[in-house]
Formats: C-alpha cells, structure tokens, sequence
C-alpha cells in the first residue's frame, strides 16, 4: 500500500466506510480520479483530487449552489479537503451517453434527453441571477487565455513548430476582438462542461431533478449561450439532424431573452472559442501524455470551429486561421508527435 492508498484508506475508515471495496470508476482529462466505493449493499463515490494539482473547494461550493436551486447535484457524504478526498451520492451509471448508446433503451431518446437538459439551464439561467449565486468571472483575459491554448499545445503538432511570438500575438488579438460578442449579454452561472457524459438520468426523482449533475468544478459566472453551445455542439458526438435547431426554439420558449439575435451570436462566438479550446485540450493529452484517443474528434471540431466562426461574424479570428492554419492543418496530428519541453502542460485556473 503506497502513502495515497493509505491516506484513502484512513478516510474511508474515519467516514464509516471501513472495509469497503474500492473499484475504478473513471478518470477525467485533469488530475482526478473517480472509485465507486462498496459496503453491505451501499454504494458512494470516492473522488481522489491530489491537493498539489487539484483543489476539491469549489466543488464543493458549486455543489451547494446548484442543490440550494434544487438540482441533482451529488450530496457530500464525507469530505478532507486538505487530502483531496470526497465522498459523494452515487448517482449511478445511467449518464445520457450510455443511455444514448443503448438499443435496449425505451424510456428516453436523443429528443427526450437533450429537452430535459435544455429545460434545465433555461431554468438556471433565469433563476441564478434572481437568487443570486457566486462563481468567478468568465471575463475577456480567461476565454483569450482557453482559446490560446490551441496555439500552444494543438498547432505545434500539425505546423511541425511553435508559432512566432508576432503570430501568437495576431491571434490573441483577434480573439480579444471577439470578447465584446461572447459577453454580451447579462450574467449567470455558467457550468462549462454541460455535455451528455456529465448529464445523468437519475430514477425516482420528478422534474428537472431527474438529471444529474457531474463535473461542475470549474463553474463560472458568464454568459448563458455556453454551456448551450457546450450541449448542442458536442465535441465528441454529432445530434441528429435538426435537433439543435430545435433545441434552440425549445430554449428560446423557455426564456425572455431580450435580443435573441445577438444571444445567437453569442452562442456561434463562444461555440467557436469551445470548439478551438478543445482542439488544445485534445493536443496537450497527445503532447504531454501520450494519450491520442481524443483525437478521433478533431475533424468535428474544426466544422464547428469554422461554421461558428463565419455565422458569428470573427473577421479577425477568420483571418487569421485562414493564413497561418489552412485546410491542410486541420487534421488529426501524427500520432507519434509529442509537444517540446519548452512547452509547459500547466492549465491556469
């Protein structure tokens, strides 16, 4: 038994859980790591955040946002936050993914499921602002900052090279240009990895509470068209033909949104700055970690990157893509590229 296997074990004991069986259940593309944990018929969720890389505090308090508006979070059953170590409500294995992927399923389709997961943040983005919540800013510097990340840790393995500090530079201007589109608009909580892995369908439960909650760690406060986007425009599946646009009518009945137009330009910005932060998240897995799994999803990203692009109207960020990464950079890298050590795999929170 190592020092962590230890350390879980003592946790364990101390919330009452002592002689339980402790499985892998999943890992994410950060540094936690997910066991269901088992005893005499009871089940909880073990998460392992080590505390040098990750910080289980805003969790925590995302957390008791969301149930405090009365959705399915996980309830916290124990907790040392100087380990990193939580133990959750075990929502079990029904996440909208495998539902979505199972012949045998006949309570919930595709429509079904994508409309529960509309209502819910149409409700949560009118009731936010009226009860009031707390999350930090998702302000110009931080989504400059996520769209920078495609420069640094995806073109470095089609282009062959790091870009010149005068091209990054152009480009994170353009991005900057972009920021008066992707925050207009007022505020609310944003989740930012709202997707149907992180959705779960939980049995028993009424209403917008049957969906679970997962993966809200990094929840901000900034505009409503992202985490839509983020569901819609999923960078690992494609929606049946027709489906976003009806989910966007369904979200637009749901809500009094004052300029709808300008919501949906929002929407195509913050699509295409999602859709180009993953391309580096996807790059810094292969580059760092050797971990190329992800990159099955880059042609996906780039239509969404250039169908965003051109109905949200980024002159700039067009410009740019078009003149240092034509077409013939926009695929997936060779698998055997790895990013150089110059090139730092930190994240900035």
């Amino acid at each position: 038994m190592n020092d962590r296997d230890a350390e879980i074990s003592a946790f364990l004991e101390t919330a009452g859980w002592r002689g339980a069986s402790v499985t892998l259940l999943a890992k994410d593309a950060s540094y936690r790591v997910y066991h269901r944990v088992t005893r005499d018929g009871a089940r909880a969720v073990l998460m392992d955040a080590p505390p040098a890389l990750e910080d289980v505090r805003p969790f925590l308090d995302i957390a008791a946002q969301l149930r405090r508006f009365g959705y399915s979070a996980p309830a916290i059953l124990a907790e040392d936050v100087p380990a990193g170590l939580l133990l959750l409500e075990d929502f079990g294995d029904r996440t909208f993914t495998r539902i979505l992927a199972d012949p045998s399923e006949r309570e919930w389709d595709e429509e079904a499921l994508y409309s529960l997961a509309v209502d819910l943040l149409a409700d949560l983005h009118a009731r936010a602002p009226e009860i009031g919540f707390s999350a930090p800013p998702y302000d110009g510097n931080r989504l400059v900052e996520e769209a920078d990340r495609m420069l640094r840790w995806f073109a470095p393995l089609v282009l062959g090279d790091l870009v010149s500090s005068d091209v990054a530079e152009a480009y994170r201007a353009a991005w900057r240009a972009a920021v008066p589109v992707m925050t207009d608009g007022p505020d609310t909580l944003v989740l930012r990895d709202f997707h149907v892995d992180n959705l779960m369908i939980l049995p028993g439960r009424e209403g917008l509470a049957r969906c679970g909650l997962l993966d809200f760690q990094d929840a901000l406060s900034g505009n409503p068209a992202y985490d839509l986007v983020s569901l819609l425009q999923d960078a690992r599946r494609d929606l049946a033909s027709g489906l976003e646009t009806a989910m966007l009518a369904r979200y637009r009945s749901r809500r009094n949104v004052a300029d709808w137009n300008a919501f949906l330009r929002a929407y195509h910005a913050l699509g295409a700055q999602r859709a180009i932060k993953i391309l580096g998240q996807f790059g810094r897995q292969q580059g760092f970690f050797e971990r190329t799994s992800y990159m099955v999803h880059i042609p996906r990203c780039w239509a969404h990157i250039e169908t965003n692009v051109a109905r949200a109207d980024l002159g700039p960020v067009a410009d740019w893509l078009d003149r240092e990464m034509p077409s013939a950079f926009r695929r997936i890298p060779d698998p055997d590229r790895r990013l150089p050590a110059s090139v730092s795999p930190e994240i900035k929170r």
